[in-house]
């Protein structure tokens, strides 16, 4: 009797590769998002396997990379041709000396684009992409809460700090946290299919899939908005802090009529972008006070007041104290 040999045949490669380069101190976070919604979209249910999506650790020597809360994950791979994969996401962590890449794997990231793989900087990913002169002319996504920092490395360029995650051409750039999240499922949507993102959010215990433009949650104010316009223009106030926006330029900067912004952000939060921009602004004096670092008249200068006497006056009014007296009654 034969045997008749029949083959079993080969899967179709993945429509989805994603190569993940680690920073020293990665932001462990940031890449498990990413991971588990490619993960979730590349296989029936959560079974895990990487049929439609396949993700790669890679570095210059296979081996242990310590995440920024002391978890270690292993390379499975060298970094070879990039080529092999259709994006490659480099994940950010502690900002510093030791966070960055070494000089080979930043040089594996230039042929990577030279050859023209899409690039992707997930958290402070993007100031390694940054630091690599790999954004030069590009968009860039920068947490609010990190854009002062990026700012002092990179003075010449203009980091988007009002929403959640930025797509220009090929460099995609998010804030960090759960944003990673909604970066891989736009990845899967564009991909795979809007059904596999809307799974892979599901599992994850994520109500929907957000959009590039949603304004960046967490804003450091006493101010809640609920309107997307007014969080996005509460977001572009707190980034300029010592010049304060005026509503027009404000309105300007954000696409709408001034009359629109403040329609809204009476209808939101029953105060004008003044009044709002004036709390914010004493919220950052009160927090450069409890700190204890600077003089007042360096706080005066940092949160857009004219000079001492003018923040003084203000914060009396607030406070019913002086900002002096209001941090000696701190310290006690």
């Amino acid at each position: 009797m034969r045997h008749v040999n029949q083959s079993v045949p080969a899967p179709p490669p993945a429509r989805l590769r994603v190569g993940i380069l680690l920073a020293r101190r990665f932001t462990l976070a940031a890449m498990a998002n990413f991971i588990d919604v490619l993960r979730l979209a590349a296989d029936e249910g959560d079974r895990s396997r990487p049929i439609l999506c396949s993700w790669r650790v890679v570095a210059p020597r296979p081996g242990p990379i310590e995440s920024s809360c002391g978890l270690v994950v292993e390379a499975a791979e060298t970094l070879g041709d990039p080529t092999r994969f259709d994006y490659i996401a480099v994940v950010g962590g502690l900002i510093g000396d030791n966070q960055w890449l070494s000089s080979e794997a930043e040089d594996w990231l230039r042929r990577a684009a030279a050859a023209g793989v899409p690039l992707i900087g997930l958290c402070t990913g993007a100031f390694i992409l940054a630091r690599a002169g790999l954004m030069q002319g590009y968009r860039c996504c920068v947490s609010w809460f990190h854009r002062e920092d990026f700012l002092e490395l990179f003075d010449e360029m203009h980091p988007v700090s009002d929403q959640i995650f930025v797509v220009d051409r090929d460099r995609l750039t998010c804030s960090g946290g759960a944003s990673t999240a909604h970066l891989a499922a736009f990845l899967v949507d564009r991909h795979i299919g809007r059904a596999a993102a809307r799974k892979s959010l599901s599992i994850m215990i994520v109500d929907e899939a957000m959009a590039a433009e949603r304004p960046q949650p967490g804003l450091p104010s006493d101010l809640s908005a609920n309107d997307p316009l007014v969080k996005r223009a509460l977001l572009w106030m707190q980034q300029f802090p010592e010049t304060p926006l005026t509503a027009e330029r404000l309105a300007r900067q954000l696409g709408v009529s001034r009359r629109t912004l403040e329609r809204r952000f009476a209808e939101d939060l029953a105060v004008s972008p003044a009044e709002a921009g004036r709390r914010m602004r004493l919220a950052q004096v009160r927090a450069l006070l409890a700190r204890g670092e600077k003089s007042v008249t360096q706080i005066a200068a940092e949160t857009g007041f004219s000079d001492v006497s003018h923040l003084i006056r203000v914060f009396r009014a607030a406070e019913g104290v002086t900002p002096e007296a209001w941090r000696r009654g701190r310290a006690g």
